[in-house]
């Protein structure tokens, strides 16, 4: 049950199924992936000043030197992980808590993890008041979670400037990990596929552009 104080109007659904139409138009297909879009409140995860911008396929600032991504990038990483019901997924990079949200309303089981004080005590608080059950951890996101490994999918949601094996890693066979990967102002897309023999199997999906994700856990 949402808590009240977080409304949700008929004037914001009908934005989101603009926006759905949007970004299905940009070619995201995966039905599933839409649903969870359209069900998922994000003028909730902006501050109240700037709501307006809440259904504009762009991303947006969000503090911390840090954005709440493009909701075509959300769908387009959320489709490339091929999320199915019950999936223990970590999220590298909580930020707003938005594309948590997204994979826990697809019916995933979320473990997230963000480096920013103040981002991941805000969405700690946050999620679950809203009725989004996610794991959330204050850390180093290069280091993953290896208490909680294997997952099953594995999200990066900041531009990395390699691959950390410390995620392929915690990767279970049969498992994917989507990742940008480069050091310059775009990155790859990258999906990762773990074959049941520990292979590696990658694949480039074109350029994003991310915030860097940080290493070296600060306490502020």
């Amino acid at each position: 049950m949402i808590d009240q104080k977080f409304a949700d109007t008929f004037r914001h659904k009908g934005l989101r199924k603009k926006l759905v139409e949007e970004i299905r138009r940009k070619g995201i297909s995966n039905e599933a992936v839409l649903k969870a879009i359209e069900s998922v409140p994000r003028h909730l995860f902006f501050d109240s000043g700037f709501l307006e911008f809440a259904y504009e396929d762009k991303a947006f600032p969000i503090g911390a030197g840090q954005t709440i991504s493009q909701p075509y990038t959300v769908a387009f990483q959320t489709e490339l992980l091929k999320v199915q019901k019950g999936d223990k997924i970590l999220e590298i990079g909580t930020g707003s808590g938005y594309q948590a949200s997204i994979l826990y309303q697809m019916g995933a089981k979320v473990f997230s993890i963000e480096r920013q004080r103040t981002l991941y005590v805000k969405a700690k608080e946050k999620l679950p008041a809203m009725g989004y059950l996610v794991k959330s951890f204050f850390g180093d996101g290069y280091k993953g979670l290896p208490a909680f490994a294997p997952f099953d999918k594995i999200i990066v949601t900041a531009g990395a400037p390699y691959i950390p094996q410390s995620l392929t890693d915690q990767l279970k066979p049969g498992g994917i990990l989507v990742i940008p990967v480069d050091e310059g102002d775009s990155q790859l897309m990258t999906s990762i596929g773990k074959l049941s023999d520990g292979t590696l199997e990658t694949r480039q999906h074109g350029r994003f552009r991310f915030v860097p994700l940080l290493g070296d856990k600060e306490n502020s």
